[in-house]
């Protein structure tokens, strides 16, 4: 049971590919953006940590801008690898966290986002796949990739469960600031 439950000193939350040109042929991209936004919210207020990722920015631009705005001094980590555990800065910045218990989000489901997800779980992660901040351009691809990451052994759940498990109670100013958002 213990790889279901989720604490704000255990969890990193892991962006993936989250980027100009690959979101714009997103329909689900505002949905996706603004479910990152409130995690990437409550990271701050809770110190949990952020590793952000980019494939090939060279091409697929950078960070869309309003989670550049909200990263402010979170550098991307390069990549040309679909897994982001291919480039040794990434596991190393995330193995220096500390922390077992990885949220992922990003895009595309069924590439980059699933491909970590599978290296994540085969290096002895536990992976919290957000469902509603991770899409594909297509919904077949997207549940596809959902289940396959599901039957692999990670925790498929959404934003507000994300959420409120970190904040763990009611009342708090944390709890104040994330209510507000997602009214």
């Amino acid at each position: 049971m213990e790889k279901f439950i989720l604490h704000n000193q255990e969890a990193v939350l892991v962006i993936v590919d989250i980027q100009e040109r690959l979101a714009d042929v997103m329909s689900e991209r505002k949905k996706v953006v603004d479910n990152c936004l409130h995690l990437i919210e409550l990271c701050g207020l809770q110190g949990v940590p952020v590793i952000l990722n980019e494939q090939y920015p060279k091409g697929l631009g950078p960070t869309v801008p309003e989670l550049r705005d909200a990263l402010k001094g979170i550098s991307a980590h390069e990549k040309v690898t679909f897994s982001c555990c291919g480039m040794g800065s990434f596991a190393r910045t995330l193995e220096a966290t500390g922390r077992k218990k990885v949220v992922l989000v990003g895009m595309e489901t069924h590439v980059c986002v699933l491909q970590t997800c599978i290296d994540l779980l085969k290096r002895g992660y536990i992976v919290h796949a957000v469902r509603d901040a991770i899409c594909s351009r297509t919904t077949e691809n997207h549940g596809i990739a959902m289940e396959y990451m599901r039957d692999a052994g990670a925790v498929v759940t959404c934003t507000e469960a994300v959420l409120f498990q970190l904040l763990e109670k009611a009342g708090s100013d944390e709890f104040k600031v994330i209510s507000k958002r997602i009214k």
